[in-house]
């Protein structure tokens, strides 16, 4: 397989935007070519990743709506679906097609608008991600799939909510100094408890916010990657596993398996442990995700993350941060953009230029998309590069 390098990245804020479906994904992917310093003409197919635009926007066919929208005449485009992990998933879309020598530069996109939808709708429209039969249908939605897993963890690991509140606080601490996050107000752990309580034990400060947003990345194999105005940030490893779309069809439900064998694909293509990883971005839908997924990917013993992130350790400070961009909790989660915004903050970090919420001597990047409440996974490992 060629060598895959990332040439250019940009996204745009998260949150609530004004901005439609199109814009958002044009003002993304044109910050990408801009930042490459790419023509269009040299972009050789376009893969969008994007959950539901046909119920948040009564627009489906989307591919070549954005391509034609961005000036890519006639190539081919195409757009993934696999929840909240769609935006990873086209960018292993990206990878595969430049892997396998179909082309040299793929422009990937990820983008949702959500806004726009009250929140029920829009709550409805994401638990279609979920087991319809046997969760949505009895109306299950995903805080309340999440609010189990948080009661068994605490049950079977003996934790009270401290462990939710650390992830939050230190996610609003590190939004606040990301000018693309949603939220950009640090908060306390009695804002935390005082909010709003969604599903036991999960109150507002515990859950991501409904968002609008895009990002984009310019991939090229390494070959012509001499052609562009960025040295090329590496792609060292990927991997990507599924599980059962129903929590009760599980074995497991204080751990996700799709992301331990996903990681586990990561990491021995990249030739890298989790001690190796300079820091993560992690799919934090929810408090209780994050603590999950530190314990999925190796940087924790099963049932010490949550007590990792009250000692400090997942801070941008410590020895593993996770999320400094304030992941999907204070960053904000259009769901089809998240997986590469994800990616575009490991860029971004991995270039020194996340301005003030940069990590200190990064030279590898960890990202961890989910889909569902864990039947899709995607985990990426970039490197610093020359």
């Amino acid at each position: 397989m060629r060598e895959m390098v990332i040439v250019g990245a940009a996204e745009t804020k998260f949150g609530r935007s004004e901005s439609s479906y199109r814009e958002l994904a044009v003002e993304a992917g044109r910050k990408a070519m801009e930042d490459a310093g790419v023509d269009p003409g040299r972009i050789e197919s376009l893969v969008l990743g994007s959950f539901s635009p046909g119920t948040f926007v009564k627009q489906e066919h989307v591919a070549p709506l954005v391509a034609s929208e961005l000036g890519l005449d006639h190539v081919p485009s195409t757009r993934t679906e696999n929840a909240c992990a769609s935006g990873a998933t086209a960018v292993m879309g990206g990878l595969m097609q430049i892997g396998a020598g179909m082309h040299d530069v793929v422009l990937v996109v990820g983008v949702e608008k959500m806004t726009a939808t009250p929140t029920g709708e829009a709550t409805s429209i994401l638990a279609e991600a979920a087991d319809w039969e046997s969760e949505s249908k009895a109306g299950l939605t995903f805080p309340g799939v999440y609010a189990l897993m948080a009661r068994a963890y605490m049950h079977r690991y003996g934790k009270d909510r401290s462990i939710l509140d650390a992830v939050a606080v230190k996610a609003h601490g590190n939004g606040a100094g990301n000018p693309y996050a949603q939220f950009q107000k640090p908060i306390t752990v009695e804002d935390v408890r005082g909010s709003l309580m969604i599903a036991d034990p999960l109150t507002l400060y515990d859950c991501s916010p409904i968002s609008d947003g895009a990002a984009a990345i310019v991939l090229a194999s390494k070959d012509v990657a001499g052609e562009f105005k960025r040295s090329g940030i590496p792609f060292l490893g990927w991997g990507q596993a599924s599980d059962a779309l129903a929590l009760h069809e599980r074995d497991e439900i204080t751990a996700l398996p799709a992301a331990q064998r996903a990681g586990k694909r990561a990491y021995d293509m990249a030739g890298v442990g989790p001690q190796d990883v300079s820091f993560a971005e992690v799919h934090d839908c929810f408090t209780i995700a994050e603590i999950i997924a530190t314990e999925d990917l190796g940087f924790f013993e099963p049932g010490t993350g949550g007590d990792a992130a009250v000692s400090g350790r997942t801070g941008r400070d410590g020895p593993i941060p996770i999320n400094p961009s304030g992941g999907l909790k204070a960053k904000g989660h259009p769901v089809g953009a998240s997986g590469v915004g994800q990616i575009v903050e490991s860029v971004f970090q991995l270039r020194g230029e996340a301005e003030g919420r940069q990590v200190d001597g990064v030279e590898y990047a960890l990202t961890h998309n989910v889909g569902g409440s864990g039947a899709t996974c995607v985990v990426t490992i970039l490197g610093k590069g020359e």
